[in-house]
């Protein structure tokens, strides 16, 4: 009798490599790369990362060198571009990989010049710009735009010109690149352009970071629309080199309360913060900031009474501001502050999560709030709370305000509006007989077979309603009815014939 065949498991790479030298090694990726191009640029782009992050040696007078090639970054722009145009040919025309993986690799320069790597940052951008000129033209036809990679392309060479330390002659050469790429891209680099002219030496910023701040802030006219934008980068650059009093001196100059106020915080100047919180604090955004950094400083109280006042201030953070503020005062034993903040934020988003939230903190005057949430509740008009109010209602027997929610509804709603005739058919069967016949034949009416099974639930529905009037007979009437006039509809009609719809 023959012997089975020995299976053998397949190795891992690793295993695999255990077995080979360094001549071998290299012999197998000369190989791999003969029958498949594409993969020097993946090795090309690993190796450059490896050496990139290798430990440099301390210098006494920083070098104009680069460790990585920028070959690897043009390498993956164009492959990127290719993929896109790829992606876009197969008719995948909704989402944008194109954007979305060019901005990484931007992050990617951007991660040098947050380590201090500027030099190699600024090679690379050069790489990324380049390339993304010249290869636009192949994704341009298919729609792709491209102000999200330019602004964010702009963003980076700003951050990285303001911190290098540039000869004039670079300054030239990258005032001519800037300038040829924003032609031939139809791109917009003002912001970068104006960092580069500007530097750290420009007379009016000069005098804002030695305290000597006037209405016009670093500008001797008006301000440029990028103008916040630049402020932004100059103080992340100033926080990264710890020149914080400059940072102070920037922001109040030009307008940038949060970074301001948060600075102070940061730095524990806690009483100079809230003193000026009170005068120039205007959004919940800013009181949302300040609040977090004096919780974090040890600052508790100071935190609770800047969130509190933030409340009542305009912004688009109110809902996760009032969650915090609930629970810090919870924390802090201020149980009426946490209770107000707890109606706040079913205010801005209810939810029954935070309804039952503010029946437990109430204690016994929740009665009284009952009545008030549940008329916010009927008044409230955001999108997508659908949901959230039928669970309320129903958890209140309120079933009148459940039936308004879900009456005009579309069908892609019908799970909700199922859920609320399960809830009515004992006191409210007459509407559920309405609203269920109706969905059903608009579906039947249309002819369209594959939606013939939806139809279906809602006759069930509307059965069950039927029985529970106690109305059999005009239940049957009904069906039959619906079998003679969608008679011709073979499908339907089988359906029809099913033992529960009897």
């Amino acid at each position: 009798m023959p012997k089975p065949e020995k299976i053998e498991e397949s190795s891992t790479l690793e295993e695999l490599l255990d077995r080979l030298n360094e001549l071998q090694i290299q012999g197998l990726l000369q190989e791999l790369v003969a029958q498949q191009p594409e993969l020097l640029d993946v090795i090309e782009h690993y190796v450059n990362q490896i050496t990139s992050l290798a430990p440099q040696p301390q210098l006494s007078k920083p070098l104009r060198r680069t460790t990585v090639d920028p070959a690897s970054w043009r390498g993956q722009v164009r492959q990127i571009l290719r993929d896109g145009v790829r992606y876009l040919e197969e008719g995948w025309e909704e989402d944008d990989p194109i954007t979305e993986e060019l901005l990484e690799i931007i992050g990617e320069a951007q991660a040098f010049t947050e380590h201090e790597e500027v030099n190699n940052a600024l090679v690379i951008l050069e790489a990324i710009t380049s390339s993304c000129v010249d290869g636009w033209d192949e994704v341009d036809e298919y729609g792709v735009e491209s102000y999200e990679v330019a602004s964010a392309i702009d963003e980076a060479w700003c951050e990285a010109v303001l911190s290098a330390e540039l000869t004039p002659e670079e300054k030239v050469d990258i005032q001519v690149n800037l300038e040829a790429w924003q032609d031939e891209w139809n791109a917009d680099f003002a912001m970068s352009l104006e960092a580069l002219r500007q530097g750290w030496d420009y007379p009016r910023l000069q005098q804002v970071l030695q305290g000597k701040i006037t209405e016009l802030g670093t500008w001797e006219g008006e301000a440029p629309y990028y103008a916040d934008d630049l402020a932004l980068i100059r103080l992340k650059i100033l926080d990264r080199q710890e020149r914080y009093q400059e940072y102070l001196y920037l922001a109040q100059a030009e307008g940038q309360t949060q970074q301001y106020l948060t600075m102070l915080g940061r730095l524990g100047r806690v009483s100079e913060a809230m003193q000026s919180a009170q005068t120039q604090m205007s959004s919940g955004q800013e009181a949302f900031a300040l609040a977090q950094v004096l919780r974090e400083q040890g600052s508790p109280q100071q935190a609770l009474k800047i969130a509190q006042t933030g409340l009542s201030l305009p912004g688009n953070c109110q809902y996760d501001l009032a969650i915090w503020t609930s629970e810090l005062a919870s924390e802090l034993g201020e149980g009426e502050a946490a209770l107000a903040a707890r109606v706040k934020a079913f205010q801005a988003k209810p939810s029954f999560e935070d309804y039952s939230k503010v029946r437990s903190l109430a204690s016994e005057a929740w009665s009284n709030l009952k009545v008030e949430l549940l008329d916010h509740l009927r008044n409230h008009q955001a999108w997508g709370i659908h949901s959230a109010k039928v669970e309320i209602f129903l958890h209140e027997q309120l079933i009148d305000d459940a039936i308004n929610v879900v009456s005009e509804l579309r069908s892609y709603d019908a799970p909700l509006i199922m859920r609320v005739m399960d809830e009515a058919v004992a006191s409210r069967p007459n509407w559920v007989i309405e609203n269920a016949c109706r969905r059903a034949e608009s579906i039947m009416d249309a002819g369209k077979a594959q939606y013939y099974h939806y139809a279906v639930e809602w006759l069930r529905k509307a059965r069950a309603a039927y029985h529970q009037a106690g109305q059999k007979r005009e239940w049957s009437v009904y069906r039959t009815k619906l079998m003679d006039t969608h008679a011709r509809k073979y499908k339907l009609m089988a359906m029809l014939k099913q033992r529960d719809l009897d």
